[in-house]
This record gives C-alpha cells, structure tokens and sequence, in this order.
C-alpha cells in the first residue's frame, strides 16, 4: 500500500514541478509497536526526525509535523487520537501539555538505535512478554 500511495505521489508531484526520479531514499520501513511502552518514544522520534535532519529548530517549527495537532490542539483530518494519547490528560488542553512536556528532553541514543534498528528488520519493538503474544498469534517471529 505504500508503496503504490509513493509511486503515485512522485509522478503527481515529478509531473507538477516538471522533474524525473525519486524522491526518497530506500524503501518503507516499519515495525509493529508495543503501544503500551513504546507509543510515546515513537511517537517522539517521528517528530524528532526533521530537527535531527536539520529542518527545524523544534517540531512545533516544521510544518508537516503531527505535533501542531498533539502538543497545540490544530484540527487535522489525518490525525486521530491513541488512547495512551488520551491518558495524557482529562481535556484537550491538559493532555497537549503533558504530549508537549514530552519533548523538554532528547531521545536517549540508545532509543534512536533502537527505532532504526526494528524499523529495518521489521520485528516488533516492545517488551519480551508483548512480543511472545504477538509471535504466539502469528505463529511465527519471521511472520511479522
């Protein structure tokens, strides 16, 4: 599915801007996430992405990132709420602050290489005991 929503997205936008070839690197990556434990830490890495590729200051100066919705309250279509996102707080205001404290601290290095690395490999990124329910369901850790 992503890949085609990418090939359709490049000739729409290599035909609008009179251009030819990619324009991303590599392939989709992805990992099936613990939600529990680790929703928030990807959460925060996703946002992180553009002020570690240099493209903003903070993610609340990057146009296309999700955090206008989490941490300010913009209305976007294309974003809805996670229920660990609604435990943030008891009212809108109060859960975009706790979502907005979040980013007061960087990622550790070893949560970064933790991401990238499942995201390559494509295993699921959680606790032991998530990860044995999940292979237990698929019947296989190579089904993931």
């Amino acid at each position: 599915m992503m890949q085609s929503i990418g090939r359709m997205y490049v000739r729409r936008f290599n035909a609008k801007y009179e251009r030819t070839g990619t324009l991303w690197e590599g392939r989709f990556r992805s990992c099936v996430v613990d939600s529990e434990k680790y929703l928030m830490t990807v959460s925060r890495y996703i946002e992180l992405n553009p002020v570690r590729a240099g493209l903003a200051k903070h993610p609340a100066n990057y146009k296309w990132s999700s955090y206008h919705r989490n941490a300010r309250g913009v209305h976007t279509p294309l974003c809805t709420e996670h229920p660990i996102y609604t435990s943030l707080g008891t009212d809108p205001e109060a859960r975009q602050k706790s979502y907005s404290a979040l980013f007061q601290d960087e990622l550790s290095n070893k949560d970064i290489e933790r991401i990238r690395t499942y995201s390559q490999i494509g295993k699921a990124l959680g606790s032991e005991q998530f990860k044995t329910r999940l292979y237990e369901a698929l019947g296989s850790e190579s089904r993931l």
